[in-house]
């Protein structure tokens, strides 16, 4: 009885230690606005992740990772598993990693035609979030 305890434990515990604050891994004092094209895309748990190129200041390409809400979450928001297809040119907001790695926080996507698909998740900590509908 005690291992199907611990055992249980363990299944509950590990994701509950993976899925993270805002706070913890994103800065809000570092505010980002990237443009680029997508890449891949990502609908794993807990969070979802755009793969991105985007060029910098200096010409180059770099490719960014920009964490989403979890897939769930963003199916109730209007996303689809086809809602980003590679090549499609994008405006992320958000807010950059604390490590100062290419990964971003994404807040609000933006696609050239103007339309805007929510992209955090709720409850994370994140500046400006959003209430549920």
């Amino acid at each position: 009885m005690r291992n199907r305890v611990l055992f249980f434990l363990t299944l509950v515990a590990i994701p509950a230690w993976a899925h993270h604050a805002f706070s913890a891994e994103f800065d809000d004092k570092k505010p980002l606005k990237l443009v680029g094209r997508v890449t891949k895309m990502d609908w794993i748990n807990p969070h979802a992740w755009i793969h991105m190129d985007v060029k910098g200041d200096d010409g180059k390409v770099v490719s960014w990772m920009v964490e989403l809400g979890p897939p769930n979450a963003l199916l109730k928001r209007g996303w689809n598993k086809n809602s980003l297809p590679e090549g499609t040119q994008i405006i992320v907001d958000g807010y950059q990693s604390k490590d100062g790695e290419l990964r971003l926080n994404g807040r609000d996507l933006t696609f050239p035609d103007g339309k805007k698909l929510f992209a955090g998740s709720s409850g994370t900590g994140a500046p400006d979030e959003r209430p549920e509908k």
